[in-house]
């Protein structure tokens, strides 16, 4: 009798343990390591979508492999926004809200996405990293505190010639690890589940132009945030300004009392910002700044391009009064160039939109906790394609990617942060399964 009774009790703990799930076809960090290797670095002012034709390279790549994936009306727009979705597997999906992912396609102008060569760092131990091919690019512990959480982990960097790419390659190989385990596990229940990846996102890309009501999302997350844990409901409100400045050429050898020389009016104006004290190397948290961040010398014609960040519109408001007070103080000192002053806006924090919807917020802070991941909200010093997407009807907030140091040499992630990172997608996608039923 006791045999017996051990026995059924076996059975009954043995029933009630799920069946194992299937490891995708391919790992996260497979996958990000492939596609770093195709240079996708957009263009500023290109006049056109994609701004470069080498992203077109990593969008057909992804078509082809979401279609190899199952997903169902893959598309590329004339953008060169891949459009996909993956069809849930419910009884009856609509009555589950389709829920978009989007991740975007091009790395930053600031730095040389060509030939990114991804080094593992592996089974970390703690320390500072320091990148082989250029000594002095370092990934300090001091300055990458989260360093500390990633003993034992395997880190990912670029050699120090280059930007990894991370952002957002982390993003697209995570939704792309997550259609491959759903599509190896039908047990895992989800909804309809629409799929973007997006050019030009770092130079104010085709949001304009993306197609909502085709793609089918009543909710979207842009995939492109940075440690793991942070998923943001607010964002920068962004302009952007140009100072154009006006001179006179003529040849140097006779341009006594005929030249105009706009570089010095250009330069005498940026000096101004040496003094500003809301610079982005200066301030951190909810504190906006001024950012000269391009420029052309010429005698004829200097330009200057500035961006204007803050979480508040009166915020940017004032600091558009502050350039427009420093053209008027150059414009006295060098009365004989013509300086012309234009901002256009960029995008608005998405939060006032957001707070109406935070059913999305909560069940990513859930989905992470379920991935063993500890989230909380935090604004993005910075915008996405989900702040576009957000103000023309389509509420996207921000999910995390496990990545660093976004735009510069020192970006890594790591196996953990795109291991954890697609397990929480994956939960993200069930949550929304069994809280809408």
């Amino acid at each position: 009798m006791k045999l017996f009774c051990t026995l059924l009790m076996s059975l009954v703990l043995f029933s009630a343990v799920p069946a194992q799930q299937k490891a995708p076809t391919e790992s996260a960090m497979s996958r990000f390591l492939r596609y770093v290797k195709i240079d996708t670095q957009s263009a500023e002012d290109a006049g056109k979508f994609p701004s470069t034709d080498k992203q077109l390279v990593l969008a057909n790549l992804l078509a082809k492999e979401l279609k190899e994936l199952g997903v169902q009306n893959v598309r590329i727009s004339e953008q060169g926004i891949v459009y996909g979705m993956v069809p849930g597997n419910l009884a009856d999906n609509s009555k589950v809200p389709t829920i978009g992912f989007i991740a975007h396609m091009d790395t930053s102008p600031a730095v040389s996405g060509a030939n990114v060569n991804a080094i593992i760092h592996k089974n970390y131990q703690g320390g500072d990293i320091v990148l082989p091919n250029d000594k002095t690019q370092v990934i300090t512990v001091k300055q990458n505190p989260d360093l500390k959480n990633l003993i034992g982990d395997d880190i990912i960097t670029a050699d120090g010639t280059t930007l990894l790419g991370s952002d957002d390659k982390s993003g697209i190989a995570e939704l792309m690890t997550m259609i491959d385990t759903f599509k190896q596990n039908p047990q895992l229940k989800h909804g309809n589940i629409a799929i973007a990846f997006t050019p030009d996102e770092e130079v104010g890309g085709p949001m304009d132009q993306f197609d909502i009501k085709g793609w089918g999302a009543k909710f979207a997350y842009t995939v492109d945030g940075e440690q793991l844990g942070d998923i943001s409901n607010e964002t920068w409100s962004a302009r952007t300004a140009t100072v154009t400045f006006r001179g006179a050429s003529t040849h140097p050898g006779t341009a006594k009392g005929i030249m105009v020389n706009s570089s010095y009016a250009a330069g005498a104006f940026l000096a101004q910002f040496a003094n500003y004290p809301f610079r982005p190397e200066t301030t951190d948290g909810r504190v906006g700044f001024i950012h000269p961040y391009v420029g052309t010398l010429d005698v004829e014609t200097s330009t200057v391009k500035i961006l204007l960040r803050d979480f508040d519109l009166s915020g940017i408001a004032a600091k558009e009064k502050t350039i427009k007070a420093m053209v008027a103080a150059t414009q006295k000192k060098f009365p004989k160039v013509k300086i012309e002053y234009a901002s256009v806006l960029g995008y608005l924090n998405m939060k006032e939109v957001l707070k109406d919807y935070p059913q999305l917020t909560d069940y990513a802070i859930e989905a992470a906790k379920r991935a063993g991941v500890s989230a909380q909200l935090r604004p993005i010093r910075g915008g996405t394609d989900g702040s576009r997407l957000t103000a023309r009807g389509l509420p996207t907030p921000n999910l995390f990617t496990g990545g660093h140091n976004f735009h510069g040499k020192l970006e890594f992630n790591s196996r953990k942060g795109l291991e954890k990172s697609t397990e929480t997608l994956v939960h993200l996608v069930q949550i929304w399964a069994e809280r809408s039923k």
